[in-house]
């Protein structure tokens, strides 16, 4: 089996789709040698701020020294990256080696009446067996891929559990209330384990605190138990008070918007806690230059300056608000230009109502991904007075960037499928 062959077999799962329960995840492990159990992890679920969360910890890690493997979702560049040690992606040999291993285990599984596993259920079989058997780091950060209580993920007993936001975002799955959706994503509290939110809504927060008490989980609260303030915008980034049991400092962060900084607190929240039980020793001058470096692609990310284009993957309605938050304090002298491209199982309609509201002009266009919505779907949603179908996107950016003046922004924003998708012909595109 060579390396296509190998990648193809695991993206052929998809045809299972999304196969929520932990029974065939607990088969294949004991089969293995319960790899779960043999390495250290961090584990880190919600509805949005789970990649730059996980970034920010990586990279803090990493200045202080330790070997870091990751665990994240969707992958942005290749598949690779979504198993990967100190930013590094697992290499082509190695995925072919992990595919060997496991193709076995999913043929036999399939003969059961579980049923075979699904693609993602391959994958975090993959890196739990490699973080364990073939690549030993010093900590993996585990990125939950969809809710919390039944992700494949969620085999692994944490050194901390982290719950970024709640959202509304795979209700299909998850539930359509707030408490519904919290109560999937808490499902990751481990009894006796520490658990750090930045959730805000109050129903979502009784729900956490409740699954928190059960576990006899200390529930660690941004806004209760530690606190920001966020200083400045700046050119590369944001600056900011951080506070938690009575030690107040400032960090510098490189990725762009307000929303940062909290996922920015909720590492260091988790760093504080690696820190005081004595399982790792993290010192001030790495925080801060781990937190400076982290960098996470496609969030407010800037491809180029002359003219000023950003990627940004806001996916779903929260994120969106985000990214709105940011355009109005960021660019509110610019004339702010928009390409959009989305699923069809979003609320597109709450996306677009936001970003209708910031951008002078807006088009719409889809890729090639089997639940893509088409670009009249979006554009017959749209009310925006100055909106455009786009059916060729790369054609339609090489006539608008020479049309772009000092006072333009383009931002290309929607599905992080998408902007995978497009990222290495626009970056060939922009340096033409």
């Amino acid at each position: 089996m060579n390396y296509e062959e190998a990648v193809e077999w695991i993206h052929a799962r998809l045809r299972l789709g999304i196969k929520p329960g932990l029974t065939r995840m607990e088969w294949m492990l004991e089969k293995l040698g319960s790899p779960e159990k043999k390495i250290k992890t961090v584990h880190v679920g919600g509805t949005n701020g789970k990649g730059s969360t996980v970034t920010y910890l990586r990279n803090v890690l990493q200045a202080a020294g330790y070997n870091v493997g990751t665990f994240t979702s969707p992958y942005f560049e290749k598949f690779n990256e979504r198993i990967s040690i100190n930013g590094i992606p697992v290499s082509d040999e190695e995925i072919v080696e992990l595919v060997e291993i496991i193709r076995p285990l999913a043929e036999e599984l399939e003969q059961t009446e579980w049923g075979g596993p699904s693609e993602f259920e391959v994958i975090t079989i993959m890196s739990l067996y490699y973080f364990a058997e073939i690549r030993p780091v010093d900590l993996v950060i585990y990125e939950v891929g969809l809710g919390g209580r039944l992700d494949s993920t969620n085999v692994i007993t944490p050194l901390v559990s982290v719950i970024t936001s709640i959202g509304y975002d795979h209700m299909q799955f998850l539930g359509d209330t707030l408490a519904e959706i919290a109560y999937e994503k808490a499902g990751i509290i481990k009894k006796n384990i520490p658990v750090i939110t930045a959730v805000k809504q109050l129903e979502a927060l009784n729900v956490m605190e409740r699954k928190a008490a059960t576990q006899n989980s200390k529930l660690f609260m941004l806004g209760r138990d530690f606190q920001i303030e966020h200083l400045a915008s700046l050119e590369t980034g944001e600056s900011f008070y951080y506070s938690f049991k009575k030690q107040q400092d400032e960090f510098v962060i490189s990725m762009i918007g307000k929303h940062q900084v909290e996922n920015a607190s909720l590492a260091l929240t988790t760093i504080a806690l690696l820190n005081a039980n004595k399982e790792f020793i993290i010192k001030k001058e790495a925080i801060i230059n781990g937190l400076k470096k982290a960098n996470w692609p496609g969030r407010m990310e800037r491809l180029s300056t002359e003219p000023l284009v950003f990627l940004d993957g806001a996916h779903n309605p929260e994120s969106v608000t985000a990214l709105v938050e940011t355009v109005n304090s960021r660019f509110q002298n610019e004339k702010v230009h928009i390409l959009f491209a989305a699923l069809k199982d979003k609320k597109v309609e709450n996306m677009l109502e936001q970003l209708e509201n910031v951008a002078l002009s807006i088009a719409f266009t889809s890729f090639d991904f089997p639940r893509a919505a088409t670009a009249k779907e979006l554009y017959e949603t749209s009310t925006h007075s100055n909106k455009k179908l786009v059916e060729d996107w790369y054609h339609y950016i090489l006539e608008l960037l020479p049309s772009l003046k000092e006072d333009d922004v383009l931002i290309i924003t929607g599905s992080l499928y998408f902007l995978s998708t497009i990222k290495p012909e626009l970056i060939e595109l922009l340096e033409k």
